[in-house]
């Protein structure tokens, strides 16, 4: 099922590249056909806390679920564990 556009999503995989972890909230930004004979895809858009965007990056539409309505969201730091 294809998602709407603008809505937020939760990634269902890490994404190492940009620190992302399963679990963690995105803006479904666009769509990507893929050129070939694979899955398609969405343009992601992240943002910190504060609400500044701080990546975009696309994704497989298996890589992200639509949000649940009984999920909480929760706050972690890019950075890691700080001792």
């Amino acid at each position: 099922m294809k998602l709407e556009l603008y809505q937020y999503v939760a990634l269902c995989r890490d994404i190492p590249e940009h620190n992302l972890k399963r679990g963690d909230v995105a803006m479904l930004i666009d769509y990507v056909t893929h050129p070939g004979n694979e899955e398609d895809g969405y343009i992601l858009e992240v943002f910190n806390a504060a609400g500044d965007s701080i990546a975009v990056f696309a994704v497989p539409m298996s890589a992200v679920e639509k949000l649940a309505s009984d999920a909480v969201l929760a706050v972690r730091s890019l950075m890691g564990t700080v001792n």
